[in-house]
């Protein structure tokens, strides 16, 4: 059974149709790049599934419990966790203890984070940060830090609620090109290890042809291509209507095997 289902996706602004009829599903431990050009209807169909948006017609599925339209919070106390294009962090607060206020929020505590629960879930903070490297940096502020280390604060703190799903918007936006490889890295390595099922939408095709096991490609609303990398890499009506020479390079130059897995 797949993690995640959504099945005739269809969300409307007046007279707009900005998702038509999508479908897609996705695999515990596989990565699933959601990409197209600048008003295909990603963010739409990103935000219903995430609970931002609630869907014109269709429904979504999670681990085969029906959760179309819950709202975000909801969708995270049944696994879905998320980072945004934007990062979103306690720029004055420390690099801990960001994530050990997630891991306080994820078990229910009442929390004083200076005072009485000062200890609290240190030491799993801890583990997590230096799973992702940072642990070096834990008492830093981390306004102190620079944007790629924040990004993995952000992706600390989602996967502080143990996520079985995560939506990825945008997550190597506003990195230099060395620090987007090594963060998609990480990502693709807790997915497959975590057994996390990680769907992101990205414009930096580099970083979506080396780590993404499938891509779908939205076109005004609609699916028009969903497969694996090379296949969506000869899909002609993507070659017309999205890749074109700048995009077939960058395809080409991020050219590897056959994903992990595929959808269930």
């Amino acid at each position: 059974m797949s993690l995640l289902v959504a099945r005739g996706l269809t969300r409307r602004f007046g007279g707009v149709t900005a998702a038509r009829d999508v479908s897609l599903s996705l695999a515990a431990g596989e990565m699933l790049a959601l990409i197209g050009p600048n008003g295909a209807g990603k963010s739409t169909v990103f935000n219903m599934i995430g609970g931002q948006l609630a869907p014109d017609s269709g429904r979504v599925a999670l681990d085969g419990a029906d959760v179309t339209g819950l709202p975000p919070r909801a969708l995270a106390r049944r696994g879905m966790g998320r980072t945004f294009q934007v990062a979103q962090t306690f720029a004055s607060a420390s690099v801990l203890g960001n994530v050990r206020l997630a891991l306080l929020v994820h078990h229910g505590h009442a929390f004083d984070l200076w005072r009485r629960e000062a200890a609290l879930f240190r030491a799993e903070a801890m583990a997590l940060l230096d799973r992702l490297g940072l642990a070096a940096e834990a008492d830093r502020p981390v306004a102190e830090l620079a944007y790629g280390d924040v990004k993995r604060v952000e992706l600390a703190i989602a996967l502080a609620a143990a996520p079985r799903l995560l939506l990825m918007d945008e997550p190597t936006a506003g990195m230099a090109p060395a620090e987007r490889a090594g963060l998609m890295r990480l990502v693709a390595t807790l997915a497959r290890e975590e057994r996390i099922g990680v769907l992101f939408t990205e414009h930096d095709m580099d970083a979506v042809f080396a780590h993404a096991d499938r891509i779908l490609v939205l076109l005004s609303g609609r699916i028009i291509a969903d497969g694996p990398p090379e296949a969506v890499r000869a899909n002609p009506e993507v070659q017309r209507a999205y890749l074109g020479a700048a995009g077939l390079r960058a395809a080409s130059r991020a050219g590897r095997p056959a994903g992990r897995g595929g959808a269930a």
